[in-house]
């Protein structure tokens, strides 16, 4: 194979290698000198190269044929593109890489970068689902997984976790995050940094992870895709920023910016957070990559002329790598020419690139992440097995009367109802990464597989969900006035002991833009779970869906409701373990299910306001014709068996700032079967110089017990989890009197108080 030698006596560097194992060798040690010297070598037009990133838009193993194609090509034959996404594959990694290497003057390598959302191949349940599992060594093992994955094809970097706090159902792109509290996606976002980056991102078996969307872009202006946001400086620091600076804090290889702009200013264009709170106040040594165009889109928002323009003001701002913009390749060697903008800058963005690929391993070898050996170390039948596991966590059983769960012995005659019943492509999810097709074990062959040969399965699809083409461009259109096939649903009902309805959403209404007035049982649904009701009422309920449901109807009237989220490649199968009893569901709803769409957003930790209720003449802060809690709330999820939480215990009702308070509670399984169940602290500081929520998630354990055992559980509270960004903008504790709360889920809950001394 051709080889390249370019030899920089003078300052100790040699640039050497083959097509399997070319790179920078360096005899200086030091990683950030190596960087350094690698910069000193380029040119201008170079560096903003780094700084370029391409979509894999064509066919990179044979020559390009269309002009905007070639015209890439081109330039990453000159090394003037510094990364690469939706390229997949080993043998396309490789000709990307190769033209590179093979061509340009300082062979610098190429990143490759995939959306790897919820699993590569093997898919795994859509974060939000997952997070119901309040199991991080799970969430840990998925990314682990799904990073194993992606380099046996040649990738190397995935745009997840997403980490946005959403508190509206509305909003399609709830689906791909960790819910409605900063806490719990805060350990979410630990949890998936570690999984992928591992302890040591040159390890080929992992991949650069990327904390997403920095920020605000989950509080969306009435939940529309893309909408702008308005929070003050209080709800931005102690609500959104959280979940971020725990990614930064372990380590995450790089941040992407917002579509959304923030009180005026667009992400992509905000000094404050990525320059000023990122990289300043937090010290991330990463680089920052936009969304998809962002740094072109400031024109459409009306922040910039031309896209000239608004290279300089992202570049300003800390924007470091323009995501298919093709906005610093046009502008940014002008501006510096022009002296518009500091040479410097572009050296700190390529200082940040460069770093990551040195982390990487790249410049030790440029095709380490393109090894066909790699494919041959993944069981992808363990992965289908570990899929299964995470998916059974992640079930929250929302209602159980008649004893309906788990599925008697006794019930020979079962009906599966529903358009989601026998759906083998909805469980894989929107955001699926290269998930095959129609490859989920559907809900109706997971029951075939579980019952024994005495038990009659019948099944009818009652109704089509939609009609048409559907895709990740493309919703689905809903069918919302065929009924042809309710008689033989209902039919099949009045033949059965027991009917298991199937109903929810389809994978493509949720995700990005997929944004909805409506969040009740999309078309004819409703219809058809009360015609079934109504000649059957042995129903059980199961959703397929990637954000909270309106299904107050079906909670006051289906006597069991299941929530499966949409959970990946082993839904059928996971579903069944729980519905028969193999699996005593654990999972705790990560968000709050509103009675109503127009509670949204809906949140638990909200504010008391000055005139929180009265419940006698006027609902205040709520609704006159609804009640103003949740239907289910944060953190709800029942089990098989029932568990008491006896009196809550402080060691101590008074706490020095560097001391701590021990809170205890027993807990004790009370009913016939062994059982998981989530312990949730939640604390109240209940007078501050600003206002604070009526209850904050601060601490959780899952805890497993047989019949009759109790375990008592304790928790420590130390000053960091009494901080919060006050009114002098500081993160602090303050004196004054705290209330804890113990319990299953954010309603039900033991309360004690304790008093700060500062």
């Amino acid at each position: 194979m051709k080889s390249y030698k370019l030899i920089l006596v003078a300052m100790g560097i040699t640039f050497s290698g083959t097509a399997q194992n070319t790179g920078i060798k360096s005899s200086i040690q030091n990683a950030e000198a190596k960087v350094d010297s690698v910069l000193a070598l380029m040119t201008l037009e170079e560096k903003v190269g780094q700084l370029v990133q391409y979509n894999g838009s064509w066919d990179l193993t044979g020559p390009a044929s269309e002009v905007g194609n070639k015209e890439k090509e081109e330039k990453l034959k000159k090394g003037l593109v510094g990364s690469m996404l939706n390229v997949l594959s080993i043998e396309a990694t490789t000709e990307a890489q190769k033209m590179v290497m093979e061509n340009s003057r300082l062979k610098i390598p190429l990143m490759f970068g995939y959306d790897v959302i919820h699993g590569y191949k093997t898919i795994f349940p859509v974060p939000l689902g997952e997070t119901a599992s309040w199991d991080m060594a799970a969430a840990e093992r998925s990314a682990q997984i799904a990073a194993l994955e992606s380099v046996a094809e040649g990738v190397n970097w995935t745009f997840s976790p997403m980490i946005d706090i959403s508190r509206d159902a509305r909003w399609g792109r709830i689906m791909e995050g960790s819910g409605e509290d900063p806490f719990l996606t805060s350990k979410v976002a630990v949890a998936k940094v570690k999984g992928y980056q591992g302890d040591d991102l040159s390890d080929p078996r992992t991949i650069a992870a990327t904390a997403k969307h920095f920020a605000g872009y989950g509080f969306a202006e009435a939940g529309r895709e893309y909408n702008t946001v308005h929070v003050g400086e209080n709800e931005l620091h102690n609500t959104i920023l959280p979940p971020f600076k725990a990614a930064a804090d372990a380590g995450v290889a790089t941040f992407m910016n917002s579509f959304n702009d923030l009180d005026g200013t667009p992400a992509t264009a905000s000094k404050m957070l990525q320059r000023e709170i990122l990289k300043e106040k937090w010290d991330f040594q990463g680089f920052v990559i936009t969304d998809w165009g962002t740094i072109a889109e400031l024109v459409t928002h009306g922040l910039a002329r031309d896209r000239k323009h608004a290279s300089e003001i992202a570049i300003k701002a800390g924007s470091d790598m323009d995501m298919e913009g093709r906005a610093y390749e046009v502008g940014l060697v002008e501006l510096v020419e022009e002296g518009k903008v500091e040479e410097a800058l572009i050296d700190d963005a390529v200082r940040r690139v460069l770093r990551v690929k040195f982390k990487l391993g790249l410049f030790d070898d440029p095709y380490l992440y393109s090894n066909p050996e790699t494919q041959l170390q993944i069981d992808y039948d363990q992965h289908l097995r570990e899929a299964r596991d995470i998916a059974k966590k992640s079930i929250v059983l929302l209602k159980n009367e008649k004893q309906l769960l788990p599925i008697k012995s006794s019930v020979k005659k079962i009906a599966v109802i529903g358009p989601l019943a026998n759906d083998k492509d909805s469980p894989i999810g929107n955001w699926r990464a290269q998930g095959e097709p129609n490859s989920a074990v559907s809900l109706l062959e997971g029951l075939k597989n579980a019952v024994g040969k005495d038990v009659k399965v019948t099944y009818a699809k009652g109704a089509d969900l939609g009609m048409g083409e559907r895709s990740f461009m493309k919703p689905l259109k809903i069918n919302t006035t065929d009924k042809s096939g309710f008689e033989e649903a209902v039919e099949k009902a009045k033949n059965a002991e027991l009917v298991i309805m199937a109903l929810g959403e389809d994978a493509f209404q949720t995700g990005e833009g997929r944004s909805q007035v409506n969040i009740d049982l999309p078309g004819v649904q409703q219809e058809l779970l009360e015609a079934v009701y109504k000649v059957n009422k042995n129903v059980i309920l199961v959703l397929f869906n990637g954000r909270p449901l309106e299904i107050t109807w079906a909670s006051e009237n289906i006597p069991a409701i299941v929530e499966a989220w949409l959970l990946g490649s082993e839904s059928g199968n996971a579903i069944a373990d729980v519905l028969f009893g193999k699996y005593n569901p654990s999972g705790k709803l990560p968000v709050s299910f509103p009675r109503a769409v127009g509670q949204e957003p809906l949140y638990y930790n909200q504010k008391n306001t000055g005139r929180p209720a009265n419940p006698v003449e006027v609902t205040y802060s709520g609704y006159q014709d609804v009640q103003k809690d949740a239907l289910y709330p944060f953190g709800f999820g029942l089990s098989y068996t029932t568990f008491e939480y006896g009196d809550l215990k402080l060691s101590s009702d008074e706490m020095d700032q560097n001391g701590e308070i021990i809170v205890s509670i027993a807990l004790t399984n009370t009913g016939e079967v062994a059982g998981k169940e989530v312990v949730q602290l939640y604390l109240r500081d209940m007078v501050a110089s600003t206002t604070r929520p009526i209850k904050e998630l601060k601490a959780f354990e899952m805890v497993e017990l047989n019949p009759g055992e109790t375990k008592e559980i304790s928790f420590n509270i130390t000053n960091e989890m009494l901080e919060f960004y006050n009114a002098d903008k500081k993160w602090t504790s303050e004196e004054g009197v705290f209330k804890i709360m113990v319990g299953g889920n954010s309603r039900d809950l033991q309360e004690a108080e304790f008093y700060l001394k500062k």
